[in-house]
C-alpha cells in the first residue's frame, strides 16, 4: 500500500519549458535584422548626420553643426528644383513607355508558338547588358552629327548637346534597357493565370479583346503594380545613364546626379548629403502617393 501510494502521489515531473515561440522567433530573426540595420539603416542615419553639419574643405575632419541650414540652402537652390523636374519628367515618360512596351513583350513571350524560347532570349538581352555599357553604346549612336541616327534620318542634329534632345536620348536608352525587366515581371504574372479560364471564355464565345480586358488584365493587377512600383522607384534614383551620356548637361541633371556631384566632385559634404536625403524623402513620398492613387485607379479599372 505504501509503495502504491508513493507511486500514485509522485506524478510527472515538471519539464523545463525552454524558450517561448516569440523569443525563439526573435532570436532567429535578429541576425537578419542586424544585417539589415547595418546595410540599410546605418548609411541613412549617417547621411542625415552629415546633412546636419558643414565640413571644411581645407582641414580634414573639421566640421560644425549646421542644423537645417543645408536643407534650407538646398530647397532655395534653383538647381535642385530643376533636377527635381528633370527627374519627374524622366520617370513619368520612361515608366509609361516601359509599361506599354513591357506588356506587349510579356504577351508575346507568353504566347505558345515555335521559337518562343529564342524570342525570350532575344528580348531579355538588353536587360542583361551592364547599364554603363548601354550608356556608351547609345552615346556612340547619337553623339556625333555623322552618327547612326543622323545617317538614317538624314540630319546633323547634335542630340546630346541641346535641350530637350539629350533627355530624349536618355529616355530611349533607359526604355531599351529596362522594358525587358518590366516584361519579365508581367510575364511572371501571366504564367499564374490558369489556362482553364481562357478555355471556358472561348466556349462562352469571348473574343480575344474581351478575354484580355475581362480576364488577363484584372488578374495581372498584382504583377503590374509590383512592376510599376519597382520601376518608378528605380527611375526616381536614376544616376548611371545621365552620368555616362551627358554628365548632367543640357537639362539632364537628376537628383541623384546632383547629389553625387555636390558630395563627391565638389566635396561639399553637408549640402550633398542634404540633397541625398531629400532625394530619399522624394522617393518615399512618390511611392506612398503611387500606391494610394495609381494602385487604386488600376484596381478600379479592373473591377469595371
Amino acid at each position: 500500500m505504501a509503495e502504491t501510494a508513493t507511486v500514485q502521489g509522485a506524478g510527472p515531473r515538471p519539464r523545463s519549458r525552454g524558450l517561448s515561440e516569440k523569443r525563439l522567433a526573435f532570436l532567429m530573426v535578429s541576425p537578419s535584422m542586424a544585417l539589415i540595420l547595418l546595410v540599410a539603416a546605418y548609411p541613412i542615419i549617417y547621411g542625415i548626420w552629415l546633412s546636419l553639419h558643414e565640413y571644411s574643405v581645407r582641414v580634414a575632419g573639421l566640421s560644425r553643426w549646421a542644423g537645417l541650414g543645408n536643407y534650407q540652402e538646398a530647397l532655395s537652390n534653383s538647381e535642385f528644383w530643376s533636377a527635381m523636374g528633370t527627374t519627374l519628367v524622366f520617370t513619368g515618360v520612361s515608366v509609361t513607355l516601359e509599361f506599354a512596351i513591357g506588356l506587349g513583350m510579356a504577351l508575346a513571350m507568353h504566347a505558345a508558338f515555335r521559337g518562343q524560347g529564342l524570342l525570350r532570349t532575344v528580348i531579355l538581352i538588353p536587360w542583361a547588358i551592364l547599364t554603363v555599357v548601354t550608356g556608351f553604346m547609345w552615346r556612340s549612336i547619337f553623339e556625333s552629327p555623322q552618327g547612326l541616327v543622323n545617317t538614317i534620318l538624314g540630319g546633323d542634329t547634335v542630340w546630346l548637346g541641346q535641350k530637350p534632345h539629350a533627355l530624349i536620348v536618355i529616355i530611349i536608352a533607359d526604355v531599351w534597357k529596362t522594358a525587358p525587366f518590366m516584361a519579365l515581371l508581367i510575364l511572371a504574372g501571366l504564367q499564374t493565370i490558369p489556362g482553364e479560364i481562357y478555355e471556358a471564355a472561348k466556349v462562352d464565345g469571348a473574343k480575344a479583346l474581351q478575354r484580355f480586358t475581362k480576364i488577363t488584365f484584372p488578374l495581372l493587377i498584382p504583377a503590374i503594380l509590383v512592376a510599376l512600383i519597382f520601376r518608378t522607384l528605380d527611375a526616381l534614383r536614376i544616376f548611371d545613364l545621365p552620368y555616362v551620356l551627358t554628365k548632367g548637361a543640357n537639362g539632364t541633371e537628376t537628383l541623384s546626379l546632383l547629389s553625387q556631384q555636390t558630395f563627391a566632385a565638389n566635396r561639399i559634404y553637408g549640402l550633398g548629403s542634404a540633397y541625398a536625403i531629400l532625394t530619399f524623402i522624394t522617393v518615399m513620398i512618390v511611392a506612398f502617393i503611387y500606391i494610394r492613387t495609381v494602385g487604386g485607379n488600376i484596381r478600379g479599372i479592373a473591377e469595371e
